[in-house]
Order: structure tokens, then sequence, then C-alpha cells
């Protein structure tokens, strides 16, 4: 099929710069999630009628298999399919999906497809408790008849619940010859694609409906009071299916999906934790509240302690993290870590049974196993231009407020002593020190503030 995707509004209720469709829900714009579902449907061809902050919508969504079709200006629904009638394929029937529609699912498409086959026009319709703001489906015998919308409709048809969710599957050749025909006698003076079933049924087509999974998918956003209310649903939604996978969720309503979460058995998850790009938790990882963690790998019986911050990072199996850690790309934990309170990690692979308790900076550096990294620890890894490694071999001993600038190695089982500044490689198994000498000065007195 042909699958042509509006995306051409102004969303003046956004009260935004940025174009509607770009909005994020669950941390991707809305146009996202339903080119995701178009591409489910492995579809011929996908058209973006674009229109408000156009190159910007363009811009963000430029793939290889999305044709970009321009709206001048935003005169309705079917103005905005017909700016992408060139591009149709007559072979094939036409999908005709709202970028500001997002949670749209591939087996609601298929059903609709399916129901309308290549001959009939199919409408996908949904019945709702408060149907303001809809067309209404409007039947005689069963039979849909016409679609009336909110500013046109008398008391009786606006009282119907069935509503018309705007997308449409119709056979292509008589699609396009329906919109060449379209006419903007109606209060807003818009060329209403819903029009289409009028001129299918005059033409002998018969107009058929499907329904969506849930009420939901067929839900549009075109204010932010309306996208918040989306993206709760959205992750209740998300976090039913962990509930039912096994994992526990100290509070269902306060957990954020805005990616892929992948659990294992006797997960436990505590409230107001953010999960963003590609993320695993092994068996019995415990994550506390108020972390985020974002394309990250934990592993089993790890746990994850509050308010962290974890991004593109490596946790090995019983590794103990946290609170207020910060672990940045590139860290790579072995089996039973600790990375404790105030401490910052990149761009480091840290061997088993290593700890950073409490204060420290490890950059751009390979730790070895058994590692202690005292407070206030750091490796100096910039220079100001370059960043250098920093070697720390296996059952090494680093004592408070150290630094080590690198490029250095500290030699296995070696001490460096607290306030140390190593700026030359430590020896396998010594006691490295570098301290001023201390001294006293008797009878020296604290300066005054002067009285004025």
């Amino acid at each position: 099929m042909n699958i042509v995707i509006l995306a051409a509004g102004m969303g003046k209720r956004m009260y935004s710069s940025l174009p509607k469709v770009l909005h994020p829900l669950a941390g991707k714009p809305m146009l996202s999630h339903v080119l995701d579902a178009a591409r489910a449907l492995q579809p011929k061809k996908i058209i973006v009628v674009y229109g408000h902050g156009g190159e910007l919508v363009k811009e963000r969504m430029v793939a290889s298999d999305v044709v970009f079709a321009k709206q001048e200006k935003q005169l309705g629904t079917g103005h905005a399919v017909l700016q992408a009638v060139p591009e149709l394929d007559e072979t094939v029937p036409t999908l005709v999906l709202y970028g500001d529609c997002p949670l749209i699912g591939k087996g609601s498409l298929e059903r609709l497809a399916v129901t309308a086959g290549t001959e009939k026009l199919g409408v996908l319709t949904v019945e709702l408790n408060n149907p303001t703001g809809y067309g209404r489906i409007i039947r005689e015998a069963g039979k849909i008849v016409r679609i009336v919308e909110q500013k046109d409709g008398n008391a009786s048809e606006l009282a119907i619940k069935e509503v018309n969710t705007g997308i449409v599957c119709a056979p292509t050749a008589p699609l396009k010859r329906w919109l060449s025909t379209l006419t903007n006698n109606n209060a807003q003076g818009e060329y209403y694609l819903t029009e289409i079933i009028d001129k299918a049924l005059a033409d002998g087509v018969e107009v058929v409906s499907a329904q969506p999974d849930s009420v939901m998918e067929a839900m549009g956003v075109n204010s932010k009071p309306q996208l918040a209310e989306l993206e709760r649903l959205y992750q209740r939604q998300i976090a039913d299916k962990l509930l039912a996978s096994g994992v526990t969720l100290a509070d269902p309503a306060r957990i954020d999906v805005r990616g892929k979460l992948v659990c294992g058995r006797d997960v436990f998850i505590d409230v107001n934790c953010v999960f963003e790009g590609d993320v695993e938790l092994g068996d019995g990882v415990i994550v506390s509240p108020n972390c985020i963690i974002r394309n990250t790998k934990v592993g089993a019986g790890a746990e994850i302690r509050g308010f962290c911050h974890l991004e593109g990072a490596q946790i090995g199996n019983g590794s103990l993290i946290g609170p207020y850690a910060r672990l940045r790309p590139g860290a790579d934990l072995g089996e039973e870590v600790h990375i404790g309170n105030f401490v910052e990690v990149k761009n480091s692979r840290i061997a088993s049974q290593s700890k950073a308790n409490h204060l420290a900076y490890v950059g751009d550096s390979s730790v070895g196993e058994r590692v202690n990294i005292g407070a206030g620890a750091i490796t100096c890894n910039y220079d100001g231009a370059n960043k250098h490694r920093t070697v720390i071999e296996d059952d090494v001993f680093i004592g408070t407020n150290c630094e080590l600038v690198a490029p250095v190695k500290v030699g296995a089982g070696a001490t460096v002593g607290a306030g140390t500044t190593l700026t030359r490689d430590a020896p396998a198994g010594a006691l490295v020190v570098s301290r001023v000498k201390q001294t006293a000065i008797s009878g020296w007195k604290r300066p005054t503030k002067e009285k004025k």
C-alpha cells in the first residue's frame, strides 16, 4: 500500500514554536511513533505531508524510505492528502494516517486494510463517551452514509458517540478522483477528507469500518494537556506490561520508559525512575528511587541506589552503584564493583571487586581487580587539548585526595599515599608518596577583621 501521513498542522493550541508533530511522547516525536507503525506494515511508499515548520520536520524525520510533499497553505485534511497525489501508486490502496495520532498500532491498521481490501473505502471508527470535537459517523441500516463534523452537526447528530478517527484506507485511483472534486462548503471553509465518503457512495463504492484495539490508539493531540494525558496513558500501558511480565513496580504511575526496557526475573523498580533508549536489567536487579538510566545494561543482582544517572554503561553482576553516582558513556564495570556517592566514571573499564566509594572521578582509565580508590581521588585525563589514559593494575590502593596525572601507570599492588600527585609511573608493590613537609609555626596569630 501507499501510506500518507498528514503532518502539516500548525498546532496553535500547543502554544509552541516547535511543529506539533515533533513534540515528544515517551521520549521521541509523535511523528516518529506514526512512522514506526507505518513501517511495520511494509508499505510500498510513505509520503509525509508537511507544512508549518516543515523544514524542521524534514530535517528531523529525514529517511531513505520517506517522501515529503509540501502543503503551502493549511486548507484542510482533504487538501493535505491532495498534495501527496503525484506520489501515489494506483496499483495499491492508500492508507491515510495522522502525525499527531502517535499511538496507532500495527494490528489496528492491518484490520482496517483487510476490511477495506482493494475496492472498498475503509474508515477507522471508535466510540467515545465524550465525542466532542470529532466527526460523527452517520449510519442507516447499519451502513455508513456520511460523516458530520462537530461544527456542522445538529443536536441529534452530535449525540452520536461513534466517531471518525480520520484514518482511512481507500482504492487509490478513485481516491485521486474524489480528492480532485472536494468542496469547502462548510463552517471552516476547508476541504475535508471526510467528504470522500459521499463521493464513494455516489460511485457505488461500499464504505466499511474497523475499530482499533484500544481507544488510546485513536487519540489525537491538539494541546499540551492532551499530550500529557496521552503520555500518562501510554506509560501506564508500559507499566502494566512490565507488571504482567513479573517486574515489581513500587508505583506503576511513577515510572517513565522512553525507549525499550527489558527486564529479567525478580526485578524491582522504585518510584520516579526514567529509562531512556535501550536499557536491560538482569535478574534480581534493584533500582532505587529517582534514577535516570539511559542505554545501559545492568547485570544480575546489581543494585542501583537512589539518584543515580547512568548513560551508556555496562554494569557487572552483583555491583553496587550510588547513591548519587554518575556513569557516563564507556563506563564498563566488572562483577561486584562498588561505585559510591558522588563518584563519576567515564570511558573506563573497572574490573571485578574494585571500589570507589565516594567523591572520586575515574576517566579514560583501565582499572584492575580489587582496587581501592579513596575519597577525593581523580584521574587527570585532560591536558586542555587531548585526553590521556591512566592504567591502574590489580590490588592497588589509592589514598584520599590523590591526583593521577595521565598518561600514568600504577603497578600491581602499589599504594599511593593520601594527598599524592602522581606524575610518573608508580612501581608495582611500592609505596608512593609526594607531599610538602608538614610545618608547625608557633606563636602564629590568625588575622582579625578591622573595625571601621
